[in-house]
């Protein structure tokens, strides 16, 4: 394919749904495969809804996922603006041409007449459109039925009016859909779409074909929310004798029952973002889950859209954004709504997290640490027995517990004890684990550990055993007591581990709290 530019189109009415994020994803796939452009068109003519800071939000949740725009506004704006509210004397002027070549006319009818036209119809148990069958019927005021003086002087004088597309009549429109193939709709049930409102601004049908086919736009790959448009946008197209970009609609994304398009509400009663980014309503202050600060690395969020309506073919399930673009084919998107699945999403979270170098996880790490400790300063016993560590030892600790986390905000669970002596003691291992005896032996054991001078986990764990051989000990009588002083809980890595790494001190104080408190 040969020059191949593609655009996203968000209007800035308040935080990108996920499913915008995926429309975005698909065409910056399909741009990088086919050595393409990718734009970025802030699509902000519904002044009514716009939204102050939802602009840079979108750029800043693409930025995030890695899919920034190659053109948008204030970068290569070679077919600029990029923002339709600027482009309103551009739009005036095609909506006027189509007026000189009868594929538009002026609508100057009221909301309350439209209101009424709509009420008489249900009354008879129809449905009202604004269409060939009653446009030229004397009941609706529109450029059809009045003169051209009339027209003029209305206009003169002030009188609202909206610019509405001539819709053509007893036509079958046949259309291709790269997607879905092909379409066939007849023009008798369009409604004549208002391209113009009388606030001066174009409505998305017609700023859309305009700025499309001054951008140069080769595919149109949008949401199927969209495919009703698509025939309208096809006569447009033909209406100014304009070459059409191929379309393509891509499925929705279902709730996790499968039934029904994905909500924030549907995130909200189940525990999951519906957003890239987090987002505060400024008017409400309202805040709104986002995928980043829910903890899940961006190629998760990528790689987990890819999968929602496209298959490669293969069983391969993790790729980066190279393969993905190497991959991506839109012969391979399903017709069908593809269903969110917040456990698939968590599951490819925890894949990349074990991709990802210790180094890079213990950065990430090190701001909880310090959250969790400044919380705990006004615990004295917890504060006294931290120890400050080095990178090193924060490097260590992420390697032993990683494989058990999802998100880097579950490290601290997972291994306080590498930090903090446990001041407390899980009930139910405590009465299963520390019997009458227990006591003396872990006395004995500390005399073990005392005695060792190299204290590395492989040399501990032959000399410990040695010792429970020598006096007839079994694993059970010690091993579990030594991990719930040590840990506080039955749970962690490798038991001589973790003894390594707090070091022989803290290991027999943390014995002999244990005897005391237990």
């Amino acid at each position: 394919m040969s020059n191949i530019r593609v655009r996203f189109a968000p209007s800035p009415t308040g935080p990108l749904h996920i499913g915008g994020i995926r429309t975005a994803l698909f065409n910056y796939l399909f741009a990088k495969k086919n050595n393409g452009t990718f734009i970025l068109r802030i699509e902000d003519t519904d002044q009514n809804r716009y939204v102050e800071n939802a602009e840079q939000y979108i750029k800043d949740a693409l930025d995030w996922c890695g899919i920034p725009a190659d053109e948008t506004v204030g970068k290569n704006e070679k077919f600029g603006p990029y923002r339709q509210s600027e482009r309103k004397e551009i739009y005036k002027k095609y909506a006027q041409e189509l007026i000189d070549s009868g594929n538009a006319y002026y609508a100057f009818d009221t909301a309350e007449e439209l209101d009424k036209e709509r009420k008489e119809h249900e009354e008879k148990g129809k449905t009202f459109i604004y269409n060939w069958h009653n446009r030229k019927r004397g009941r609706l005021v529109n450029s059809l039925v009045l003169s051209a003086d009339e027209v003029k002087i209305r206009i003169e004088n002030g009188d609202k009016y909206v610019v509405r597309f001539k819709s053509p009549e007893g036509e079958i429109l046949e259309m291709n859909d790269i997607i879905r193939g092909k379409i066939t709709i007849d023009t008798n049930v369009l409604d004549d779409k208002i391209l113009f409102k009388s606030d001066g601004m174009p409505t998305y049908h017609l700023a859309n074909i305009v700025d499309d086919h001054l951008m140069e736009i080769s595919h149109v790959i949008r949401g199927e929310e969209w495919l009703p448009s698509m025939a309208l946008h096809i006569l447009l197209y033909r209406a100014f004798g304009w070459d059409s970009p191929e379309f393509a609609h891509l499925p929705l994304i279902l709730k996790p029952t499968g039934k029904g398009k994905l909500s924030k509400r549907d995130g909200d009663k189940l525990g999951f973002p519906v957003f890239p980014l987090a987002y505060t309503n400024e008017a409400t202050n309202e805040v709104s889950r986002g995928y980043k600060e829910d903890g899940y690395f961006s190629e998760t969020v990528i790689n987990f859209l890819a999968f929602l309506g496209w298959n490669p073919g293969t069983e391969q399930e993790l790729f980066s954004l190279d393969e993905l673009i190497s991959a991506f084919d839109l012969s391979r998107v399903n017709k069908s709504g593809a269903r969110f699945d917040p456990d698939k999403t968590k599951w490819f979270n925890q894949q990349y997290l074990q991709k990802k170098a210790d180094t890079e996880l213990a950065e990430l790490f090190k701001p909880f640490i310090a959250n969790e400790m400044k919380q705990s300063t006004s615990d004295n016993e917890i504060a006294s027995s931290y120890t400050p560590r080095k990178d090193e030892y924060i490097i260590k600790v992420v390697s032993l517990i990683k494989e058990r986390a999802t998100f880097v905000a579950d490290f601290w669970e997972l291994s306080k004890f590498f930090f903090i002596a446990p001041t407390e003691y899980d009930a139910k291992a405590s009465k299963k684990q520390w019997k009458e005896a227990t006591p003396q032996i872990m006395k004995d054991l500390v005399e073990v550990l005392k005695s060792i001078d190299d204290f590395s986990s492989q040399n501990i764990e032959t000399i410990v055993k040695e010792w429970l051989t020598k006096n007839e000990l079994g694993f059970g009588k010690v091993m579990p007591p030594f991990r719930l002083a040590l840990v506080g809980a039955m749970s962690g890595p490798h038991l001589f581990d973790i003894a390594d790494m707090i070091g022989k001190d803290e290991t027999v104080k943390r014995i002999e709290v244990a005897v005391e408190k237990l």
